[in-house]
């Protein structure tokens, strides 16, 4: 059973570099954890090198400005890598005539890059970042674009693997699920955020260029989301601080608390083996 910790600086002494998700334990997408951003500042301030690493569809720089407006400080972190950045290289990589699913604040995804956009019907690739309103709707509400989508095999590039994310207490989508049900419809999807490789290497690649070298074991992962920063940590040789109050928690809390021998089970269940845990980042 991983091993429950009050504090990250127990642990910091172990580790040059750590890879820390955002959205679950650093903010909730509303409001920001201070205590989370103030162990992160207190690593770099004992050396660690901190790149975020999150499944948001959008590139660094729009993340570090919704960083900001939250309320997380600039000195939480050295660097971030965001699925956006790295699926960027997969619509680069793609059919030329693009259809963008999601909000239209996440075009920046696709510009630049010698793609044209274009109408559902004229897509040879549709690039999913979301939902056009994640506030009511859900995969099925287009079954009928996407199983034209299918039927012609346009390949779907999901931006963000996210089943789903917290929004203050609510749960809402992610283009993950979108991705999921057009697989299940049996069309063709890529993905490059986490549990993926490639946005792991990517995430080494600028730790090793902001730290300088260091062995794979001298790294900590933090983060909450079971199939993505869990299992993305874990297929990577990462050591894992595991954050039981995120989207998870329902599944083992008892009385507002985590129930340490009802965690030890979920994750038995789900074949995890984070070497620390703690409710919330601190």
């Amino acid at each position: 059973m991983a091993k429950r910790i009050e504090n990250l600086a127990e642990i910091t002494s172990r580790y040059d570099a750590v890879f820390c998700d955002v959205w679950g334990v650093v903010h909730n997408g509303i409001d920001p954890f201070p205590k989370a951003a103030a162990a992160l500042e207190a690593a770099r301030g004992e050396g660690l090198t901190v790149v975020l690493i999150t499944n948001s569809p959008r590139i660094a720089p729009q993340v570090v400005t919704q960083l900001q407006q939250i309320g997380i400080p600039d000195s939480a972190y050295d660097r971030i890598v965001t699925s956006g950045d790295v699926t960027r290289r997969l619509i680069a990589e793609g059919p030329r005539k693009v259809f963008l699913l999601g909000p239209e604040r996440d075009v920046a995804l696709i510009e630049g890059l010698g793609v044209e956009r274009v109408d559902a019907r004229d897509a040879d690739c549709v690039v999913c970042s979301g939902f056009f309103d994640d506030e009511t709707e859900t995969p099925e509400d287009y079954t009928e674009m996407l199983t034209d989508f299918r039927e012609r095999e346009v390949p779907m590039i999901c931006a963000n693997p996210d089943l789903v994310v917290e929004r203050g207490h609510r749960i809402i989508p992610c283009a993950g699920a979108m991705a999921a049900y057009y697989t299940q419809l049996g069309g063709t999807t890529r993905i490059a955020g986490k549990p993926h490789k490639p946005i792991y290497d990517e995430v080494l690649s600028v730790a090793l260029q902001a730290h300088g070298d260091f062995p794979l074991d001298r790294v900590l992962a933090i983060g909450d989301g079971m199939p993505t920063d869990v299992r993305g940590a874990l297929d990577y040789g990462l050591d894992l601080l595991y954050i039981s109050g995120g989207i998870h928690a329902k599944e083992y809390t008892l009385n507002g608390e985590t129930d340490e021998a009802i965690l030890a089970a979920y994750l038995e269940r789900e074949r995890a083996t984070p070497k620390w845990w703690m409710p919330r980042l601190a």
